[in-house]
């Protein structure tokens, strides 16, 4: 007999669909507080949402060859096409070990002081503006990413490049788009959303372009090929049909050039407004930084384990809103979860943000608490009750140049910088299908001593 996860109350089910048209993270929020299992119908549709540890574990790593990517990222095929993100099969495995050493630790420690000089000239740049008007954070740091990807995985600068941030936000609004109305409507329709990720489309498409003609010239005059770029462009040449192998370029550097900032951007947000708020923890912060990169030094690859609490509040960051706070799957056959049958074609839905929230795995889940990261804590933790970067195969391959990055920046601008919030923008998350903040984040700047 088959055994169903239970499906919300009657009275709690026109809520729930209402907000997967106008806020999925208010649904999942809503599923979390039901049960750890929830089946919600939709018609000859089901959503199948799960919020243990062990379903995660189960769904993402024991069975992860079942479970490929789903709703959002089948949508996103639009621009990113057969990328790293959204691949499936030989195709993904084929391209995450073409790229895997270009991620080996010892690489990303070698690139420390480059994240270090982009983490400065961000600091920097604040300093200039400090007593002046307010700041928007969150477009400054999404400047440093695009630095940082440019000089670690490419081996290209991108200063050049500054609308592909711009960008890849049309493409995020046309992705949250093509979930509500189910992709039923064509690209071509002149609406405000689909004008603007037409236009997207076209820039990002010229970028790429202009990007493989200077990074392909600079190979033949003989210059290494270690960077992640570089073995894309190898690939791509090995492959037979040459058209093809030109289109999976395209699709693998747009994803790489996503995936690679707009993660991070994210989450150094969303520390950097926490530490605003919680001017406790920012001061242990900068106790530890200075007392770590003493006489205004840089950091380097060594410091990123001396700067033990700044790693914490990130990772604490990180637990309240993570970088990808939601992981779509489609069972590709019939399984069962935590004793739960998953028909095949199914929907399975895991998500970080509320599995990190999860009273009984969290004490006060709501609370910013650097301290749930010391290492004696985490010891007792189930291993999947904090999954910031995905698990199992798809784990995220940049997750360390990501955490020293958001490491580096945090210390540098909390040893030489106070941000403070204006106020009326305390950083609303916006609906449907990411953490990204609405307007950006305004902040007011002042060195300190």
């Amino acid at each position: 007999m088959s055994v169903h996860p239970p499906g919300p109350p009657v009275w709690a089910l026109p809520g729930l669909l209402r907000k997967l048209a106008v806020d999925r993270l208010g649904m999942m929020r809503d599923a979390a507080e039901l049960s750890d299992a929830v089946r919600v119908s939709m018609g000859p549709k089901k959503l199948y949402i799960f919020n243990r540890p062990d379903y995660a574990k189960h769904v993402l790593a024991d069975n992860a060859a079942n479970y490929h990517k789903g709703i959002g990222l089948v949508e996103s095929r639009k621009v990113l096409g057969d990328g790293l993100l959204t691949s499936e099969g030989e195709l993904w495995r084929a391209q995450r070990r073409n790229v895997q050493p270009a991620f080996r630790p010892g690489r990303i420690a070698a690139q420390a002081g480059a994240v270090a000089e982009e983490s400065a000239r961000l600091v920097e740049l604040l300093r200039r503006r400090a007593g002046d008007s307010p700041v928007d954070i969150l477009s400054e740091v999404t400047g440093l990413t695009l630095g940082v990807l440019g000089r670690t995985l490419m081996d290209t600068s991108l200063d050049a490049h500054g609308g592909i941030a711009h960008a890849f936000e049309a493409v995020q609004d046309q992705a949250m788009f093509d979930m509500v109305t189910q992709g039923l409507v064509p690209t071509w329709v002149p609406l405000g959303t689909q004008r603007r990720f037409r236009r997207a489309r076209r820039e990002l498409t010229r970028i790429v372009d202009e990007l493989v003609a200077d990074r392909s010239a600079r190979l033949a005059d003989g210059e290494g090929a270690d960077d992640a770029f570089a073995r894309m462009i190898l690939a791509a040449r090995e492959r037979e049909d040459a058209a093809r192998g030109r289109r999976l370029l395209q699709e693998e550097l747009v994803t790489l050039l996503l995936a690679g900032h707009e993660t991070t951007a994210s989450t150094l947000g969303w520390t950097l407004l926490l530490l605003a708020r919680h001017p406790r923890v920012r001061d242990l912060v900068r106790e530890e930084a200075r007392a770590v990169l003493a006489g205004g030094r840089l950091p380097d690859a060594e410091d990123l384990h001396k700067l033990t609490y700044t790693m914490q509040v990130v990772q604490e960051a990180m637990r309240l809103y993570p970088p990808v706070w939601i992981l779509p799957r489609i069972a590709q056959g019939p399984d069962q979860v935590g004793g739960f049958d998953v028909p095949a074609k199914a929907d399975v839905l895991v998500c970080p943000y509320t599995l990190h929230r999860h009273p009984d795995l969290w004490k006060d889940p709501e609370r910013f608490d650097p301290g749930r990261f010391d290492p004696a804590r985490v010891a007792h933790r189930h291993r999947y009750a904090y999954i910031p970067f995905g698990a199992g195969p798809r784990f995220c391959v940049g997750s360390n140049l990501g955490m020293m990055e958001a490491v580096f920046v945090t210390a540098l601008v909390s040893r030489d910088l106070d941000l403070a919030v204006v106020p009326g923008h305390q950083g609303v998350p916006e609906p449907m299908m990411s953490l990204r903040m609405r307007g950006g984040l305004p902040m007011t700047v002042r060195a300190v001593d």
